[in-house]
């Protein structure tokens, strides 16, 4: 196929095998990818020529090298003075034939990455495809918030860590998990923003394109949000969370995830896919209790989870039904990390009816404990893994 060789998300493939070669144009066509065809190895000027050059080799998201090519010698060049121009990330050698021990000498020959027998590995090799023409590098930091009871403010939080993040340009996507909540879109005060919500996905099974998911969530707050709809509740299968969650940690940034109390399949296929979880317990000790049955179902799937102690409090006072317990008490009794201690925001409820979301007023107490979290709970090398634009 014709095509633009600056593009960099560009498939490209080397093979002269014609078989192969419909293969491979069968998958970057599965994927939705349009690829270059470059028949024989760069061996020779004339061949380096007709490839475009350094540029075109360079240039592609990704290079599929047929086995046939492999073994020309021509990716180190007759003159010995390209093997270093020739070596780059994201090169795969594909062959077919699994028993040929000299297929891994061929690919250390040409610097790849990885060895890839058809048939039998199709359906990665198409996802590794679609990944090379999204541009995906790192993935996103995966945060999970959870109530250790009903009203904990968890659903809050998920709110006010969504905002924050997106405010210093993170790339920023919120996933409501809990289809019996009021949705996130209305905390938001975006409900009648148009995107897809929730029942649209509920199919979704396989790879689902990532760039396509954020593209269609409705926008709030410069960051992208999957609630649901108001219609009548809808079932989301452990299949379709884990196609969906998996399309959101693919571009990179920061994915928050708000999770209800009740872990079922599809929560269970959320868990397993966070970096952290943060469990969000008010100081009270039946509210204790009842956290530490939660907490221990979900250290069962995840392997880091921090309490997030939030100050009793009300209009009548930080502490109006308090019972004593500290934040540093509470994670003890827990058996769990102190991710930090969540202060009472006065006018809170008042901002989010106006249409002012949790975590939106720079000097509350919502918004200093998520970018205090951002910035020193995760440590500055996780947190600016999650960066991407």
């Amino acid at each position: 196929m014709k095509g633009d060789w600056s593009v960099a998300e560009t498939i490209l493939i080397v093979t002269e095998d014609e078989d192969l070669l419909d293969d491979l144009l069968r998958l970057c066509a599965a994927a939705g990818v349009e690829a270059q065809v470059a028949h024989g190895a760069p061996g020779s000027q004339e061949s380096w020529a007709s490839w475009g050059g350094a540029g075109a080799w360079e240039a592609a998201g990704l290079v599929l090298v047929g086995d046939d090519c492999a073994g020309t010698g021509g990716f180190g060049g007759p003159d010995g003075a390209r093997p270093g121009a020739l070596r780059r990330d994201g090169v795969l050698l594909v062959g077919r034939d699994l028993d040929d021990p000299g297929v891994w000498e061929r690919g250390a020959r040409i610097g790849a990455e990885g060895i890839v027998m058809l048939p039998d590995a199709e359906n990665w090799l198409a996802g590794r495809i679609a990944d090379a023409a999204e541009g995906i590098g790192r993935p996103a930091l995966t945060l999970g918030v959870m109530g250790g009871r009903g009203g904990a403010g968890a659903s809050t939080l998920a709110c006010a860590l969504a905002v924050t993040a997106a405010r210093t340009g993170r790339r920023t996507m919120l996933i409501d998990g809990d289809p019996l909540g009021g949705g996130l879109d209305v905390l938001l005060g975006g409900e009648r923003t148009e995107g897809l919500r929730w029942p649209a996905f509920a199919e979704s099974r396989g790879r689902v394109g990532s760039a396509a998911l954020e593209e269609s969530l409705p926008k709030l707050h410069d960051l992208s949000v999957l609630s649901w709809d108001r219609g009548d509740s809808v079932l989301i299968p452990a299949d379709a969370m884990k196609s969906v969650l998996a399309a959101a940690r693919r571009r990179g940034g920061v994915v928050v995830v708000d999770l209800p109390r009740r872990i079922d399949e599809t929560v269970a296929e959320a868990l397993v896919q966070l970096d952290l979880g943060l469990l969000v317990v008010p100081a009270e000790l039946r509210t204790v209790a009842a956290a530490n049955r939660v907490a221990s179902r979900m250290r069962m799937m995840l392997r880091d989870l921090r309490a997030v102690v939030r100050t009793p409090g009300g209009p009548g006072g930080p502490r109006s039904y308090g019972t004593g317990l500290d934040d540093e008490e509470v994670a003890g009794l827990l058996g769990l990390p102190l991710a930090g201690e969540l202060p009472w925001e006065p006018g809170l409820l008042e901002c989010v009816e106006t249409g002012i979301p949790p975590g939106a007023r720079r000097h509350g107490a919502l918004s200093r404990f998520c970018e205090e979290f951002w910035a020193k709970a995760l440590g500055d090398d996780a947190a600016e893994g999650g960066r991407g634009r």
